[in-house]
């Protein structure tokens, strides 16, 4: 539990700066800052999902505690997706850039189910975390079918 409240009041402290630091000093900068935070969510996010499947024991704490920190990552690399972070080392296709608006709103749908997904975690019912971990990872799943590059 300390590794967590140590993890996500760092985090909370690089939120805080996101605006003052909206300007990466250099493209890769904005592409290594969101590929972290996605990262850090997708792992969170795999646990619960192993769970859902069956795949992993369930833990009530440990799945409240990833879908904390995948639903605050959810927030974190939509800043960093700004101009010329289309190049170099990312996954992320050229449509993102072309098609904003869309991709915003996928990003807006995927964070409001992540927040489904966080609040059925809080209950410690299985099958609830089940059911918000597949409209979840659907929400994911077509977002990345549109603008990540395989």
């Amino acid at each position: 539990m300390k590794k967590i409240a140590s993890f996500l009041f760092a985090a909370a402290a690089v939120s805080l700066a996101t605006p003052a630091s909206a300007q990466f000093a250099k493209p890769e900068d904005a592409i290594k800052y969101r590929k972290n935070a996605l990262f850090v969510m997708q792992q969170n996010f795999a646990r619960l999902g192993a769970m859902a499947a069956g795949k992993a024991s369930f833990d009530a704490k440990v799945a409240a505690e990833s879908a904390a920190v995948a639903e605050f990552m959810s927030k974190l690399p939509w800043a960093a997706f700004g101009e010329g972070t289309d190049k170099g080392d990312t996954r992320a296709k050229p449509e993102i850039w072309k098609e904003s608006v869309k991709f915003k709103e996928y990003a807006d749908k995927m964070q409001s189910e992540m927040s489904k997904l966080a609040a059925a975690s809080k209950t410690g019912n299985l099958d609830d975390i089940k059911t918000a971990v597949s409209a979840t990872g659907g929400s994911c799943k077509t977002c990345h079918d549109a603008y990540r590059k395989d």
